[in-house]
């Protein structure tokens, strides 16, 4: 079952035919003949600075290329969508913030190893044990190694 619409005013396209008695063969809205002018000062530009010469060949493919562009953009835009609107949301769409997906720093780093130049020894069954302020300054480090630790994110 279709639906139809109330909208009447808005099926007709605002289209130039052409001068009286001499129409197009094409039916083209006033909107796709300034897209067209534009698109078409585009593509012969870009051809210029590609190194394509001025010759009935080089403009016949820029009026091809102008032609296919010209029906993809007014193929997305209409009496709903006007171009206006179509501009501002690619503008914003490009200009819209992204979410970063590069890690910033790592889940861990070699910046506070410490590097001893002598090998850890075993201590010895009859060696003293240390003093009260050797061992506040080896907790020290161990809560400073934890500190470190407590941070990183494990990957997910």
């Amino acid at each position: 079952m279709r639906v139809r619409t109330d909208d009447e005013v808005y099926r007709v396209d605002a289209v130039w035919l052409g001068p009286p008695k001499a129409t197009f063969p094409w039916r083209a809205r006033y909107v796709a003949w300034g897209v067209g002018i534009v698109v078409f000062l585009l593509v012969t530009a870009v051809q210029r600075q590609v190194g394509f010469g001025f010759d009935v060949i080089n403009t016949g493919w820029g009026f091809v290329i102008t032609i296919a562009l010209t029906r993809f953009i007014c193929s997305r835009i209409s009496h709903e969508r006007p171009l206006s609107s179509v501009l501002a949301m690619w503008v914003r769409e490009l200009t819209a913030p992204r979410e970063t997906t590069a890690g910033r720093g790592g889940a861990a780093s070699a910046a506070r190893v410490r590097v001893s130049p002598h090998r850890p020894r075993k201590r010895h069954k009859g060696a003293k044990r240390a003093s009260a302020a050797t061992r506040s300054q080896h907790r020290r480090q161990q809560d400073r190694r934890q500190k470190e630790v407590r941070g990183v994110r494990t990957p997910a």
